[in-house]
């Protein structure tokens, strides 16, 4: 019998490093019913491609640097700064861009509507798909383990 985990530590994650921006995972979908965590790091000028999460309403909280969100297939901006927090429902258009000279770093958290998703039921599933949704190369995205920082 596996035990629940209750308790997940944003100083041992794993990181994915994508051709736009940074994730390091902390809670994998694998690991609850209806959720994951990852914290978001994207460098000056990175954003990652304008997408929509047909199954997933998100929530980002901003933990530092600035950016600004664009929602909407016409990318309407909002500024975003530390101690904001966003909300990104269900099939919305959107994409987040670092402004200023230092990193733009969030958590982020999904919630998938009706349960974890089927056909990416693990973290690395939602990778794979992302990367073959972009054109990118997954055996390119680098994934090692983060200790504390």
């Amino acid at each position: 019998m596996s035990q629940t985990q209750y308790v997940f530590s944003t100083q041992n994650t794993t990181r994915y490093r994508f051709p736009t921006h940074t994730n390091d995972l902390v809670m994998d979908r694998a690991d609850a019913q209806t959720s994951e965590v990852f914290i978001v790091i994207m460098e000056p000028g990175e954003s990652p491609p304008l997408h929509t999460h047909h199954d997933t309403e998100q929530i980002f909280y901003v933990l530092e640097g600035a950016g600004t969100l664009y929602i909407g297939e016409n990318q309407h901006p909002f500024a975003v700064q530390p101690g904001d927090v966003v909300r990104i429902p269900p099939q919305t258009f959107h994409r987040i861009q670092c402004e200023g000279n230092q990193p733009l770093r969030y958590l982020s958290v999904d919630c998938f509507v009706g349960g974890r998703p089927p056909d990416e039921p693990t973290w690395e599933s939602h990778v794979r798909a992302v990367c073959a949704q972009n054109g990118w190369e997954f055996n390119s995205v680098k994934r090692e383990p983060m200790a504390v920082r």
